[in-house]
């Protein structure tokens, strides 16, 4: 079987691989994530996860190497980290009652092969009607302000919802494993036949 890199310096994407059983070192690609000129949010997730695994390419040969990338929709336009407390609970407010769209990017390279899988998985969340009260306390405990949308679904995120739709709930963390154990398998890492 092939060593694993996870190239990401996410603790919740390395906790959700984790959760296979599989050996696997972390590695940070450090790219450039900005988007460009008139990019489609499902192109930008796709570019970023490959970028993110090509990066690395080079550094981990024989390896089976993952870069994920995710972004979150509202109103067709893709949110930014909120980066502060007014923007998280602007962001939250706004989303009061609404639907947001997470896509998550994912790209598996094998450098024994030279080959490469991408593709993304969206999730869907529904929030609920929130109070000022209650996006004031929200931002003060989780102080999501490195998390696209001002959530974390790790944490007090999952308060907020008023229910969640998609294939695979792991990729609104950042990591669709369904559709990564099904390459894994395919490339001769199954975490049931360790």
């Amino acid at each position: 079987m092939s060593r694993i890199v996870l190239a990401s310096s996410s603790p919740w994407r390395r906790d959700l691989l984790s959760r296979l059983g599989l050996p696997f070192t972390c590695a940070s690609p450090d790219i450039d994530e900005r988007p460009l000129a008139n990019e489609p949010p499902s192109a930008l997730v796709h570019r970023l996860a490959l970028a993110k695994a090509q990066r690395l390419a080079d550094d981990f040969p024989q390896h089976l190497i993952i870069g994920s990338d995710q972004v979150a929709i509202f109103a067709d336009q893709i949110l930014g980290k909120p980066h502060s407390e007014q923007r998280a609970r602007e962001q939250l407010r706004s989303f009061s009652g609404q639907r947001v769209r997470f896509l998550t990017g994912l790209a598996l390279i094998d450098s024994r092969r030279g080959s490469h899988r991408v593709t993304h998985e969206h999730y869907d969340v529904i929030f609920r009607q929130l109070s000022e009260a209650e996006i004031e306390t929200y931002v003060a405990r989780e102080q999501p302000l490195d998390s696209a949308g001002s959530f974390r679904m790790e944490g007090l995120g999952i308060t907020l919802f008023e229910r969640l739709e998609g294939d695979d709930p792991n990729t609104l963390i950042g990591l669709p494993l369904i559709r990564l154990c099904q390459w894994l398998r395919e490339a001769g890492a199954d975490p049931l036949s360790m």
